[in-house]
Order: C-alpha cells, then structure tokens, then sequence
C-alpha cells in the first residue's frame, strides 16, 4: 500500500484511522531486526537494555554474541560478572550490564525465571524503569502499556505541534495522556514499535522525511511547515573537561618479547607481552571494568602527580613515570577526557585488585574501551622506552 493511501486513512485526524495508517505502515517497512525474530521477554528485553543511548547498528552485532553465550535469564543469571561485562565490553554505558545480570538473578530466585507480567513488578528490577517495563510487556505479553521514550516523544509532539521536552513534566503528561489514547489495546507492542520505526526512519530530529509519513496529513507540525521545531530541545548537562594521566606499565619478561621478535637469530620467544591493568578507572568510573592505572587532575601536571600518588600508595615502591608516549581524548557521558599517556616501572607489585593482562586479550576481556583505545595507540617502540625518571 502506498503513503499516500496510508495518509488517506490517517486524514480527517480520527484516531481509529491515524492508528490503523501507522500499523499499516509498519507491517510494511518495518526492519528484519534480530530481536523481533519472536516476542519471547528475555530477548525483548536484553534488546531494549542495550539500545538505551545506543545506535541500532551498533547493538546487533553485541546483541547475536550475548543471545549466543547466554540463551536463557538462567544462563544469565549463573554467569559470573565478569564474563558479561567481557560480552558487553565495547558497548558502553557499564552499568546497564550490570544492572541486567542482577535482574536476571531476581527473576530466578523471585519470579520462577520469568520475566514478570506486572508493571510494577517488572519495574522492582534493576535497570527496568517505565519505558522498558512497558517496552516489553506490550511486545512479550500484549499488555496495553504505551512505551514513551525520546523517538516516540518526537513523533507525538509534532502530531499534536506541542513544544516542550520530556524533561518538563506537563509535557511528559499530555503526550503520555495522548499516548493512551492513540494505542492499540489489540496490539500494544506492535504499536510501540511501530511508532518508535517511525520516529528513527521518517520522522528524524533533523530534515524529518513528511513525505514517506503515513500520518502527514494529520500532523499539526508537517501542517504548520515547521516540523523541526517540536519538541523543544531537551536541556544538556554542559561538557566538562578533564585531564586524565594513565600508566602503561610492560611486565619485565615482555620487553625480551619484542626484542625476539626483531631478532632473527632468536629460536624461541617468551610469552606475549602483558600490561599491567586495575579495576576501575578513578573517581568510581568503570569500577568493575579493567583499565591501565590512570588519575584525573585539574591539569595535565597534577594528573599526573595523582597518578604517581596512587601507583605508590598501592604498595608498588618506587614508580618510574617515563615521557609522554601518546595525548588521546575520550568522552564518558558530559566528561570530555584529554588523556596523556606515560610509560611505568614499578620496583615491586604487591597490591590487591591488579594483574597482568595478555595484550592479545585486550579485545576480548572485561576491559573498558578507553583502555583499548590506548593499547591500540601504542607502537613497539614506545613499549620498549625504560622509564629514566627518578
């Protein structure tokens, strides 16, 4: 059926018609997506967790390796922590992972390894607020839940040219009301989605595309020629700039490693080359994520005068800070992260909490990704400088 046909069932702003246009639409362009293979709860909601701030096309790769590992909320839910945040290693936003293999444990031990039907219920789960509870009761269980979150605010807004943001409570309300009024009770989730495609395929933050909408017609916004100004762009917590300085510290046998790999007379090499990590980055970021020891400071100095303050009060002796080996930036929610990277010695290592991790297994550990953004910056060369530094 085409658009156009679509929009004429949509015109007149009757409900039953814009409902029927946007569900017609969908079943026709809506996207092979792995996760809509069936409506089994697990699935559906291992998906809504990782798409929280994260692009489509980054998820699914992550999404088929974990569905793959750990079919099942029980598979979960007995793995150790560490080998989710290994699987979830590179997506971002740490917490969600956590927050999910704790879930999985209460639906086991309290809800018999189901995910609960009830609202309330699902939303006693760590991580599971009322977006993703209504997310995956509509879908999974065909409960009349309507799911609000950022693409869907967008595309209501501008059926009813409302301004405002989903930060502003009386904005939250009329669309949330408006919402419950527009829903299919038949099929909930399929509506959900269907309006949620239409926000991140048609109806775009910028240069929405109003004439492959079903629900042009009705739209107050396409109506007025200014589609773009509904909603009203929700408040951003300003940037804030930081300096962060990291030690890459090479386990002495190693540097033997690379100088075998140059010589050709050498018969037999010693193990590949580890680098020295710690749980955690600073400040309580990534706590349960590996990373090379790193400190922030107000300025490039005293980061790394913190840094050295640390790697000595972990019980390491003397600690050698060689020169500057690589600047990187990273960005961690509102924090912009000017990163200086030193080479390390340590006299000895006696601290709790640390190992020596295979550089081969950097992409495939539980460790954060400024820590591979930095491994894989680094050249051999750099790895063999011997800090000088008294």
């Amino acid at each position: 059926m085409a658009v156009r046909d679509l929009r004429r069932r949509a015109q007149g702003s009757s409900d039953a018609h814009l409902r029927r246009a946007i569900l017609l639409w969908f079943r026709k362009h809506r996207r092979p997506l792995p996760w809509r293979v069936n409506q089994d709860p697990y699935r559906v909601w291992v998906s809504e967790i990782m798409l929280q701030q994260t692009q489509i096309a980054t998820v699914i790769p992550f999404y088929e390796r974990f569905l793959r590992t750990f079919p099942s909320v029980t598979s979960l839910a007995r793995a150790p922590l560490e080998r989710v945040l290994e699987l979830w290693s590179g997506l971002g936003y740490y917490r969600r992972a956590r927050q999910l293999h704790a879930a999985a444990k209460k639906i086991v031990v309290e809800f018999g390894g189901s995910f609960p039907r009830a609202p309330e219920q699902a939303q006693s789960l760590p991580g599971v607020g009322s977006y993703t509870a209504a997310a995956v009761l509509s879908i999974a269980y065909g409960v009349p839940l309507a799911a609000l979150d950022g693409n869907i605010a967008r595309v209501m807004a501008r059926l009813e040219g409302r301004k405002g943001s989903l930060a502003e409570a009386t904005f939250r309300q009329a669309i949330e009301s408006r919402l419950a009024v527009l829903l299919s009770r038949r099929s909930p989730g399929e509506f959900n989605q269907a309006v949620m495609e239409l926000g991140q395929t048609v109806c775009l933050p910028r240069a929405p595309r109003c004439h492959a909408c079903p629900a042009a017609d009705a739209c107050q916004a396409h109506r007025r020629g200014l589609p773009e100004d509904f909603p009203a762009p929700r408040p951003r917590r300003a940037t804030e700039k930081h300096h962060l300085a990291v030690a890459v510290a090479l386990r002495s046998s190693c540097r033997n490693y690379f100088r075998s790999e140059a010589s050709p007379r050498a018969n037999s090499k010693p193990p590949g080359p580890s680098v020295l990590v710690v749980r955690g980055l600073d400040d309580g970021l990534m706590s349960d994520l590996w990373n090379f020891p790193a400190a922030f400071g107000p300025s490039p100095s005293a980061a790394r005068l913190r840094l050295r303050e640390k790697l000595s009060a972990f019980g390491m002796g003397q600690v050698l800070l060689g020169p500057e080996l690589a600047r990187i930036r990273h960005a961690v929610t509102y924090r912009d992260i000017q990163v200086r990277v030193y080479n390390a010695e340590f006299a000895k290592l006696m601290a709790e909490g640390v190992r020596w991790l295979p550089l081969s297994r950097i992409g495939n550990s539980a460790v954060s990704q400024l820590s591979r953004k930095i491994a894989t910056s680094l050249t051999r060369e750099q790895l063999l400088v011997q800090p000088e530094e008294p």
